[in-house]
């Protein structure tokens, strides 16, 4: 079986770093490298909670870089939503050993993109500060990206989309919201963008059952104490177990692409809106749409008993 090559740009965050668990353990997958940017936390503190992942997995070998420290063009915003003083959801994991490449994350993007053309595909889940950047600094870069799957935006197809927004204004979700300028870059890039939306990966159906939270808690995996001790910090705080694997949902499309079905919209970033920043606006008229939008492809339905059936089989591995 040819392994899927991946690169995941990430700002860990307890649910990047689920990511992060599940594409290590995922045989259908290669992970070339993990690169961190300002998100959820500071960029020096992503960094470090990478690192802290792949040691806690024994994954070593696989470089880390540090990337973008701040949005393209404004402040960082604050996050509303806390992932705890170590930003892993209290687990405090042990300092790593390990130190990040050499390179910036923008660096190591293009060269990795340039190493194998064609080959590639990125998953963000934080803002994409450091893939836009990485297409400024060497714009030839868009026509060899395989795909870019994303956990970007909000698109309104269900209830879960606004009930659950995650960025700091009612109508946005917090990768988007972040750094507006970014997603605008990428989403007008051209590369096939395959957008994983508040609509599919705050679903009230990304629930774990009681029997789940059992086999985490009986587990000996490390990995799996992990997931267990994010859900619990995320209960203890009034939020439903969704919030802890928000990021696994890219890896999981990664894996199975079946797992989500995807139409293609036009959509716009609101950079200006005070009411709206970092809104993702769906063009979904039958008549005078606007063709100046960048057509990417947005999830409308995700198989959430699936997915959550390959999270806890790699888990729990």
């Amino acid at each position: 079986m040819e392994r899927k090559k991946i690169i995941l740009d990430c700002d860990p965050g307890m649910d990047d770093s689920m990511a992060i668990v599940m594409a290590c353990k995922a045989p259908e997958l290669d992970l070339l490298a993990v690169t961190t940017v300002n998100g959820n936390y500071p960029a020096g503190i992503t960094c470090v909670n990478a690192l802290k992942t792949l040691e806690l997995l024994g994954r070593t070998d696989i470089p880390v870089a540090k990337g973008m420290e701040s949005p393209m063009v404004r402040p960082s915003p604050r996050d509303p939503f806390t992932h705890g003083e170590d930003g892993q959801a209290e687990n405090f994991l042990p300092e790593p050993a390990a130190r990040p490449c050499e390179k910036h994350a923008v660096d190591l993007l293009i060269d990795l993109v340039k190493a194998a053309p064609g080959e590639i595909t990125i998953l963000c889940t934080g803002p994409m500060s450091n893939v836009a950047m990485a297409m400024r600094k060497a714009p030839e870069i868009k026509g060899m990206i395989r795909e870019i799957i994303a956990i970007t935006g909000a698109f309104g197809l269900n209830a879960c989309a606004w009930a659950n927004a995650t960025g700091d204004t009612p109508m946005s979700e917090w990768n988007v919201y972040v750094d507006p300028e970014a997603a605008d870059l990428v989403y007008r890039s051209g590369v096939k963008l395959t957008a994983l939306g508040l609509d599919v990966a705050t679903h009230f159906d990304v629930n774990l059952t009681e029997a789940d939270v059992a086999a985490l808690e009986e587990s000996p995996n490390k990995e799996a104490g992990f997931l267990r001790q994010a859900i619990r910090f995320v209960n203890d705080r009034g939020f439903e177990a969704y919030c802890a694997v928000i990021d696994c949902m890219a890896v999981g499309c990664a894996i199975d692409p079946t797992l989500v079905e995807t139409f293609e919209g036009r959509v716009g970033i609101e950079t200006a809106g005070s009411l709206t920043l970092g809104m993702t606006v769906l063009d979904a008229r039958h008549h005078f749409v606007w063709e100046q939008l960048p057509l990417i492809h947005i999830a409308r339905h995700a198989d959430h008993q699936r997915f959550l059936r390959l999270l806890m089989k790699l888990v729990l591995a």
